[in-house]
């Protein structure tokens, strides 16, 4: 990336370095790693808005690590479970009309309205709720939402999701590249590969999910997918991702066929459909299609032994997750 720099006078090749910043987040310093764009001449840090946004996000996730608060996209998964706008969900919990919508886009929630949102992510809380409490909304719309209550409760699907969710929820930071795990978009860089390939073997997916996430976030400051990598003896591996293949599998995406060779047993991923439109930016469409080119010929035990060769391996023991820091580390070139 090229910009101006003030103090040398013209366009200059940049860099990203990491640095220690304190933030004041509801009156308590919060001390963040941050990606800072600077000049590759002089050291001067140069404007950046998307990295400037991305370490205030990553000071307020951190505010609500510490005080255990919902992150914005699951207070907004709470209230679209029961069908709800937010004008609607804010009725329900008598709050002020805009107080919804100011928490779905970043702002700290009270202390004691997350606990109350906690309490009804669960469909029986709900329940108890509209039952033993004088709420705003109409007959009509409390019928309504018993409804879906009763449906989600008996729902066997939102019961398992639950669990995956459960799995899989965790609060942006640099384990998972500042983002919150996105199943849409794993499930897209699955169904790209698997769809570029002639025969794609399960190991070598899991590598090129691995670069693909690292390199985007090292040229952006997010990973793509929000998926953490664990430290195996093959090389990065998604975390619980035999998980992600069984429930890709019951979503009719992709799924496992073994297919033996001689002695040699095969886990090739069969792709069920084609990549769904308007998933997955242009961006992140290039990152994978660069990384396809680069490790096409490769097999699975040579894309592996490759990634043994990265920083991020050699630093971390079996079973460890791969911090993203280290996608500063890797070249492809």
């Amino acid at each position: 990336m090229r910009k101006y720099c003030e103090e040398c006078g013209r366009e200059v090749e940049t860099k990203v370095v990491i640095k220690k910043e304190i933030y004041d987040v509801c009156g308590e310093a919060i001390e963040v790693e941050a990606q800072v764009l600077t000049c590759a001449e002089c050291g001067e840090e140069l404007f950046c808005e998307e990295f400037d946004n991305a370490t205030l996000v990553h000071a307020y996730n951190e505010y609500r690590k510490r005080h255990k608060l919902l992150l914005p996209e699951e207070i907004k998964k709470i209230r679209e479970q029961y069908g709800l706008s937010q004008r609607s969900f804010a009725k329900l919990l008598n709050w002020g009309d805009k107080t919804i919508y100011r928490y779905e886009n970043g702002s700290i929630q009270d202390k004691v309205h997350n606990s109350l949102l906690l309490f009804l992510r669960e469909p029986e809380n709900m329940r108890k709720y509209l039952t033993q409490n004088e709420i705003s909304l109409d007959e009509r719309k409390k019928r309504k939402l018993l409804a879906i209550v009763d449906k989600l409760e008996q729902d066997k699907d939102y019961q398992v999701g639950s669990i995956f969710d459960s799995s899989f929820k965790r609060i942006p930071s640099e384990e998972n590249g500042f983002k919150t795990f996105d199943y849409d978009k794993l499930c897209a860089m699955v169904l790209f590969f698997a769809n570029k390939s002639n025969e794609l073997l399960k190991t070598k997916l899991m590598k090129l999910l691995n670069y693909s996430d690292m390199i985007f976030y090292k040229e952006n400051g997010i990973s793509i997918s929000g998926m953490r990598y664990a430290h195996l003896p093959y090389g990065p591996v998604p975390d619980n991702f035999d998980m992600i293949l069984g429930k890709m599998t019951a979503d009719h995406l992709a799924h496992i066929e073994v297919i033996y060779d001689g002695s040699y047993e095969k886990h090739q991923v069969i792709p069920e459909c084609d990549v769904p439109e308007g998933i997955l930016s242009n961006t992140e469409i290039e990152v994978l299609n660069r990384i396809y080119e680069k490790f096409k010929s490769f097999g699975s035990i040579e894309i592996s032994e490759y990634s043994h060769k990265e920083k991020g391996y050699i630093d971390t023991k079996t079973g460890q997750i791969i911090s993203y820091a280290y996608a500063m580390d890797i070249n492809l070139n």
